[in-house]
């Protein structure tokens, strides 16, 4: 059998003596689609729990700049050249706590500090000078007038406190140390308050915890200063997220 491959007899070339091949090309270059570039694909859906929360910072950052920032811009735009806060607020880090959203708090009104059971140490220039610089610039460059430090409901540190044992190996590197700033505190309860349930005692130290820290308070020169001027307030705060109450105080 040959293996030849010609074209059957009966077909003709076009005039001109164009090949089928320049014909095929010719006409299917009719056929090609436009050159413009399509629309990217949209982003793939976040891949797990942890991009998930990432955007959800990113969506709640659009959210707030097109519903708040970019409707007051009276508000914000003097919020550009500085800070004039009334208030210094010391407030436990627990996520369920925000002062600015219990309080209703806006940008500029408060120099916040939340740490772990809004514990506030005595003065010491070479401990815990995060919290010492934090107090000294609120209260001798920002001129704040009211301190106040908040406690709360349920709060972790407080049973962390209370649960300490003398003699006990910590089981964190830094939380039993911090927390033992209350440690006045818990003494007083224990001795005051043994009839009443672990429970309840920690309801009673939360306050107590925030007196301790009004003390603590008063070792700050500047503080002691500020007070016994008349120029700065020194306040206590509760707030019950189980009962929905907020309590103050002054010693």
């Amino acid at each position: 059998m040959s293996g030849c491959l010609c074209l059957p007899c009966c077909y003709k070339k076009p005039p001109g003596g164009e090949s089928p091949a320049a014909i095929d090309s010719s006409s299917s270059s009719l056929l090609q689609k436009p050159t413009t570039n399509p629309p990217p694909p949209p982003p793939p859906p976040p891949s797990n729990k942890m991009d998930a929360a990432v955007e959800r910072l990113k969506t709640g950052f659009e959210k707030f700049k097109t519903d708040v920032y970019d409707k007051k811009p009276d508000f914000f735009e003097p919020l550009k050249a500085g800070q004039a806060p009334k208030y210094m607020v010391f407030a436990c880090a627990d996520s369920r706590v925000c002062p600015s959203v219990t309080l209703g708090l806006e940008p500029g009104e408060a120099f916040t500090v939340r740490n772990i059971a809004n514990m506030v140490p005595s003065y010491c220039k070479n401990k815990y000078a995060g919290v010492g610089s934090a107090i000294e610039y609120a209260v001798c460059a920002l001129k704040v007038e009211v301190i106040v430090v908040i406690g709360h409901s349920r709060c972790g540190g407080i049973k962390a406190l209370l649960s300490l044992k003398d003699g006990a190996d910590d089981s964190f590197h830094f939380v039993e140390d911090w927390v033992r700033i209350g440690f006045p505190a818990k003494k007083k309860v224990q001795k005051e308050c043994s009839s009443l349930s672990f429970d309840d005692q920690c309801a009673v130290l939360e306050k107590e915890a925030v007196n301790v820290s009004l003390e603590n308070l008063k070792t700050y020169p500047f503080v002691k200063e500020g007070v016994a001027n008349g120029t700065l307030k020194l306040v206590g705060g509760h707030y019950d997220f189980v009962s929905g109450k907020f309590d103050t105080w002054e010693l």
